[in-house]
């Protein structure tokens, strides 16, 4: 499986246009978050670094015993930002820079194991078609040097890989209703 590939599960979005936090959606009796952690875990993928903000940081820690969960102290300067707070424990924990890590944003939750196993033999940052994550990220160093508002769809190049899984993006009240 994924033994020894680190994985960053972003979570420090507002969820403003949602109205309640992302992560802690319910599917199937359990959150996003915690869903997210345990196919990352049942992959092999260590360490698991959940990076959220202040606020959530309780209910996400109680939620994902396996997981290390750091606050982003600015969520509001973008998901660059904060995948770089996520790289900076990770680095912290492993006492070295990542070859390979995976991330995934909370709310994009159409993949599972399959989308993982299909990313395994890849050794350049690749996204999964059609579900488009998780990405698994090459260029560690070159996302570091990022501004933490880019994107890292302009700053990088990703290749893309056709593999089990569907697209979801969970933003809105209409798009809970995808997942019943």
């Amino acid at each position: 499986m994924a033994k020894g590939i680190p994985a960053i599960i972003l979570a420090a979005g507002e969820s403003s246009r949602l109205g309640q936090p992302k992560a802690l959606v319910q599917w199937n009796d359990e959150s996003l978050v915690s869903r997210s952690v345990r196919i990352f875990q049942e992959c092999g993928c260590t360490p698991i670094i959940v990076v959220t903000r202040s606020e959530l940081q309780i209910d996400i820690m109680l939620s994902c015993e396996e997981a290390t969960v750091v606050v982003n102290p600015k969520p509001e300067d973008g998901r660059t930002g904060s995948l770089q707070v996520g790289l900076i424990s990770l680095m912290s924990e492993l006492g070295r820079t990542p070859r390979r890590v995976f991330v995934s944003p909370v709310d994009r939750c159409g993949w599972n194991e399959k989308t993982i196993l299909a990313l395994l033999d890849c050794n350049s940052n690749t996204s999964p078609s059609p579900s488009g994550h998780p990405l698994l990220l090459c260029d560690v160093e070159k996302v570091l040097s990022l501004k933490k508002n880019d994107s890292l769809r302009d700053q990088l190049e990703i290749v893309k890989i056709t593999a089990p899984g569907e697209h979801m993006n969970i933003d809105t009240p209409a798009d809970l209703e995808g997942l019943k």
